[in-house]
């Protein structure tokens, strides 16, 4: 299948996928990253006057909201601005501290971020009988490299089935801006985080693996850990069998 050909495929798709939900269009959320610029396109194509993107900026760096600004300008997304600072400062003052280790406690905080993006975003859709699309690609589902009930939290994910490399090639097809595509991966949800450093090896190993099933040892070992370790975001809650 040619580019052109996959893209008409998964607008397309999304189009089905909204009709048979009886919905009347998509909300998604606008990171400034190479997925949700991609998505946008997508979602622009599919339902051009019933797609609305929301920027939620919850203390990010200036960078991503350009560049979701800008690609908000270029394929003519309409988009809302949701600035979560607050929200995000009034949970971490009434929830409990437990203390944990520096680590885990930056994991809690961040994955507070992707949650309030996945209240804002269903907060829309119920308003416009919208669904939500997600910008989940198939390497990050493949390990678990995303937020349970935060940005997985979606009715859809049409890159589910495009390994990053895919993701960035269709991507400079639709006309992403190249800065974009060429910026490290990053949920933004630290100064200086980015998806390749938390994960230990680049997209292009995973996406390797995937597609093909080699990679070094100890990578291929790591792969498989995380694999198996996120299956119960994957998975619906598990309920007695009895």
């Amino acid at each position: 299948m040619d580019k052109e050909q996959r893209v008409r495929s998964l607008v397309d798709w999304i189009k089905d996928k909204v009709m048979a939900a009886g919905r009347r269009g998509v909300v998604l959320g606008m990171s400034g990253g190479v997925d949700s610029s991609m998505l946008a396109a997508l979602c622009k194509r599919a339902l051009p006057l019933n797609v609305i993107g929301l920027i939620m900026p919850c203390y990010s760096i200036d960078q991503d909201k350009d560049h979701a600004e800008a690609v908000a300008r270029q394929f003519e997304v309409p988009t809302k601005m949701v600035v979560l600072n607050a929200a995000y400062d009034a949970l971490l003052h009434v929830l409990p501290d437990f203390k944990p280790d520096q680590s885990a406690a930056r994991i809690a905080q961040a994955n507070i971020k992707a949650r309030l993006r996945m209240i804002s975003l269903y907060y829309v859709a119920n308003q416009m009988n919208y669904l939500v699309a997600g910008a989940g690609n198939r390497s990050e589902i493949a390990i678990g490299y995303f937020t349970k009930y935060g940005d997985a939290g979606a009715d859809m994910l049409p890159l589910g089935n495009l390994v990053k490399k895919e993701v960035r090639e269709l991507a400079r097809y639709l006309g992403v801006p190249q800065a974009i595509i060429d910026k490290a991966p990053s949920a933004g949800l630290w100064q200086g985080q980015t998806d390749e450093s938390e994960m230990g090896f680049s997209y292009d190993t995973l996406d390797r693996y995937i597609l093909t099933g080699t990679a070094p040892d100890d990578i291929k070992s790591r792969i498989e850990f995380m694999k198996a370790g996120c299956r119960h975001k994957t998975q619906m809650p598990p309920i007695p069998e009895f």
